[in-house]
């Protein structure tokens, strides 16, 4: 059953950093919009009582993935919610049981290209179409950047320096990819068709079966199901396309690490904790791996003395780093937050939402 229409709301807009979202929801009709875009992380005391200060007068709230979570420590404080609005089909920050039981209704999104000609009118950017993703092009944005030494000679070549080094070809290498998900298989057909590389796969569950079939969808052949130590020991670059849970947390530790040649390089897109951030550090200190590409962190935004700031500790391996931008692109955050706005509107008009996830 709908609920009645709503006279008047707030709306609060968390972590839009790129200042997208507002237009979204400036058709709504008695609707105040207030946007916060810098993040509050509510496992910390200190940053969950303001937090609480902050969102306790909104009945609707605009979140972006799990930049801020939603445990239930701070969606019992908040009274006054209704409506949470989430950006993509899931997320694992937020308490869903404890929205569920403070009826808060949780909303998702799809990120698919609008079939409305009006919605798909009002984007200034369109989503990438299905089957093709920004994180796979990011991803591998990162790679090239290493291994043609593009963020080192950029710099050297302003400063006066010529050809201070030499970069390295990707061809015929091995591609190892830790989980062979959509993602994963979108990094391994580049891989594959761009660069002639071989491709190893392994995850929990893994079969040759399962392999073969992905590969086939993509049209490639010849991929292989190996173990973990073999995928570590063999593979030139590291892929890891997990989702994040206490099982796969830390699924890359000090001994796939050590198991690692000193020229591989190792690949995180998908969450930071999948790997041990100690280890990683460790490694990439003593020149024990040839480097990384990081898009995603322990501790996001990163803090001012966040050791992956303090850009002299690489001495001996290649860093290439970003700032959680594998999925941030124009397109899918413009649709996301008009689907956010869309939602918002069917519940201030009183009709059933569509993409509820509690």
């Amino acid at each position: 059953m709908a609920a009645p229409p709503q006279k008047k709301a707030s709306l609060a807009i968390l972590d839009d950093y790129a200042n997208v979202a507002p237009k979204h929801f400036a058709h709504i009709q008695d609707l105040r919009i207030d946007s916060f875009p810098d993040t509050l992380d509510p496992h910390k005391p200190s940053d969950l009582d303001q937090l609480v200060r902050r969102l306790q007068p909104y009945q609707i709230i605009s979140s972006m993935r799990e930049r801020t979570p939603f445990p239930a420590a701070l969606l019992t404080r908040l009274p006054e919610l209704k409506l949470l609005l989430n950006s993509s089909a899931r997320n694992a920050a937020i308490d869903l049981r404890c929205a569920a039981e403070r009826g808060v209704i949780v909303t998702g999104t799809k990120g698919l290209r609008p079939s409305d000609p009006g919605s798909l009118a009002r984007l200034e950017a369109l989503p990438p179409p299905s089957g093709f993703s920004s994180v796979v092009q990011h991803a591998w944005a990162l790679v090239l950047a290493l291994c043609s030494r593009l963020p080192r000679d950029d710099g050297a070549l302003k400063r006066g320096e010529w050809q201070s080094g030499l970069m390295g070809s990707l061809a015929g290498l091995t591609l190892g990819v830790v989980g062979l998900g959509k993602l994963g298989t979108g990094m391994a057909r580049v891989g594959a068709l761009a660069w002639g590389m071989e491709v190893v796969a392994w995850s929990p569950n893994l079969t040759q079966a399962k392999v073969d079939q992905a590969a086939e969808s993509v049209g490639c052949k010849g991929w292989r199901c190996v173990g973990k130590e073999e995928l570590f020991a063999r593979a030139d670059v590291v892929s890891v396309h997990l989702v994040l849970s206490e099982r796969s947390r830390g699924v890359v530790g000090r001994g796939e690490l050590a198991a690692m040649k000193n020229s591989a390089v190792l690949v995180n897109t998908s969450r930071g904790p999948l790997v041990d951030e100690a280890a990683l550090v460790e490694a990439l200190k003593e020149g024990s791996i040839g480097g990384a590409c990081l898009d995603v962190f322990w501790e996001e935004p990163l803090p001012e003395g966040s050791v992956w700031r303090k850009t002299d500790e690489w001495a001996k391996s290649e860093v290439v780093l970003s700032p959680h931008m594998g999925y941030a692109n124009k397109g899918t955050m413009e649709r996301w937050y008009q689907e956010q706005g869309e939602e918002a509107g069917r519940w201030m008009r009183g009709e059933e939402v569509v993409n509820r996830m509690s």
